[in-house]
């Protein structure tokens, strides 16, 4: 961890390693060392590798190894106790750094010289303290900003199968996430999860040359890494995320990439560890484990700050009753979901808007937020987009010549909002996404515009032109 510590005196070694299984590593006396202390391995060549302890009694102690198990002698490796918790230096000079999935700078830069140093485990916020979410954050793109509104406070998920763009919809996403007039007090951090190392590339050199990487903190676990670093890895930048915006007044964005990779590695530490298994392999505390992540999100009342999630996870099998998304869309407040039949279209992003959802949406939009027609303008899209959908079902039976003219207007507009609404090559304002949903919505006799009131049809309501 990238933290400072203070020398101690007294210093005791332990040499009764008893096994090790998988990344895990089993000491003898276990009551010695308090669930969640940071240990030292030291081997007889000096080499040094961090554990946490895990669970602990008077038999034993579990200990997950940091950098993995691979070459440790269980008769030629000692141990000692290096911190009781697990901490992360924190700082606003964390903005514009990047770290490994543990915090240490991977940046080529030293480490930061830490104000204060705080317990990553972290707990949710009381909801007795817990403010209502409420106010808009501006992604820039226009199925979040206009269907599936993400308000400060909020925990929203996107959800993607493999080998679709997710990591281009997270770095438009970083690049082009603002809040309106409180942009000097805006910070995104970045928690990646067994990235390759291209992609791990990608992100930097997208952060560079974006302009961005001054209000972004990167927390970048690659797959080359120990996969139980990335137990760490949302922990950290969630704690340095709460530090920021409730003691800094940041309003902080965090996301979360790729939650599978985390889960994969809850799994791999739970099967080392023979506990009996869960849906598909997963262990059974999977769903309170999830929640421990999630839950840091909100607002805090009496606080400026604010942090809003955005984890992101792959759907394995684009299966989204999978237990990882399935269990995450019961902790968190909507979904957004990546469309392989819109990515092989040439659409980006490939936001598949029906399945769509943002609870908390209502809370953040509407006149002084977003503008007075947003609710009513984003139903009316909806519901007529989804027609279309039914439309094109319909005519892949009877043919477009069956169709009526009716019927041929709202292929049209499902056509059209797709590859203007839906696609998207840069960023678009709240405004300008809005008055792109009339512009569309002109395709559609004026009669058919049942979810928007006439005051708002004869206001903005202009028939389609090409």
């Amino acid at each position: 961890m990238a933290t400072s510590t203070e020398p101690n005196l007294l210093h005791k070694e332990y040499w009764d390693l008893n096994y090790v299984s998988g990344p895990l590593v089993f000491l003898g006396n276990g009551d010695r060392f308090p669930t969640g202390a940071i240990l030292d391995l030291v081997s007889e060549t000096g080499l040094v590798r961090q554990g946490q302890v895990l669970e602990a009694n008077k038999k034993y102690a579990i200990v997950q190894v940091l950098q993995g198990t691979q070459g440790v002698d269980i008769k030629r490796v000692s141990v000692s106790l290096k911190k009781e918790a697990a901490r992360i230096g924190a700082s606003k000079e964390l903005i514009g750094r990047t770290f490994n999935g543990t915090g240490d700078p991977i940046d080529g830069m030293p480490p930061v010289v830490a104000d204060k140093e705080i317990d990553i485990i972290g707990t949710a916020i009381n909801p007795v303290s817990r403010n209502k979410p409420n106010d808009f954050i501006e992604t820039g793109l226009s199925t979040i900003d206009g269907f599936n509104t993400l308000v400060r406070g909020q925990k929203l998920p996107i959800f993607f199968g493999s080998g679709l763009p997710a990591n281009e919809v997270a770095n438009f996403i970083v690049q082009n996430a603002q809040v309106k007039g409180e942009a000097e007090d805006f910070v995104v951090v970045f928690g990646a999860m067994g990235l390759t190392e291209r992609e791990a590339a990608y992100f930097m050199r997208s952060f560079e040359e974006g302009g961005q990487k001054s209000r972004v903190v990167s927390f970048i676990n690659k797959a080359g890494d120990p996969a139980i670093e990335r137990i760490f890895t949302p922990r950290c930048a969630l704690t340095v995320a709460e530090y920021l915006a409730f003691e800094h007044d940041y309003q902080v964005l965090v996301i979360l990439t790729d939650m599978t990779s985390y889960c994969e590695a809850l799994r791999q530490i739970s099967s080392a560890r023979e506990e009996i298994p869960g849906r598909r392999g997963y262990p059974g505390y999977m769903y309170t484990d999830l929640s421990t992540i999630y839950e840091r999100a909100g607002r805090i009342h009496g606080k400026k700050g604010s942090v809003t999630q955005v984890p992101m996870l792959t759907m394995p099998d684009d299966d989204i009753t999978h237990p990882i998304p399935d269990l995450t869309g019961y902790i968190t407040e909507g979904q957004i979901v990546l469309s392989r039949p819109l990515h092989r279209q040439g659409v980006f992003p490939p936001v598949d808007l029906l399945p769509c959802l943002s609870r908390l949406m209502n809370n953040g939009i509407g006149e002084g937020r977003t503008r007075a027609d947003h609710r009513a303008v984003a139903n009316q899209l909806y519901a007529s987009y989804a027609r279309g959908r039914n439309v094109r079902k319909l005519m892949a039976i009877v043919g477009e010549d069956a169709l009526g003219e009716l019927d041929k207007k709202y292929l049209k507009f499902a056509v059209e909002f797709e590859k203007q609404m839906i696609g998207q090559a840069v960023r678009r304002t709240i405004e300008e996404t809005l008055d792109l949903g009339w512009r569309l919505l002109g395709i559609l006799p004026s009669a058919e515009l049942t979810r928007v009131s006439r005051e708002q049809v004869q206001k903005h309501y202009k028939e389609w032109t090409e």
